[in-house]
């Protein structure tokens, strides 16, 4: 399954009208993913080579950057920051088991 289908599937999405929006969301997820495990730009570009951890960590961040598109926290994330702070907070410790420590 691919990441746009993965990514609408956590958001409960049943349409295809915000499929460029969520393609941006995922692309800015990736980017992240990669910054954060000190990989090179494009490594991810093929979702085979994610492990199920970075590919969740992915899901998760594109779509709390959907659900939070109007500048607050929404949807599943509620309406705190705190709520908000862990979802990041969860995203950062899946992507830490596939850093690569050394720069």
């Amino acid at each position: 399954m691919e990441l746009l289908e993965k990514v609408k599937k956590n958001l409960i999405l049943q349409h295809d009208g915000d499929d460029a929006l969520l393609g941006s969301y995922i692309a800015a997820a990736v980017a992240y993913a990669e910054g954060f495990q000190k990989k090179a730009p494009g490594s991810y570009s093929v979702e085979a080579s994610m492990t199920p951890a970075t590919g969740q960590a992915i899901v998760m961040l594109a779509s709390l950057f959907y659900e939070s598109r109007d500048g607050g926290t929404g949807g599943f994330f509620a309406d705190t920051a705190q709520a908000a702070r862990q979802a990041w907070a969860t995203v950062d410790m899946l992507l830490r088991l596939d850093k690569d420590w050394q720069v």
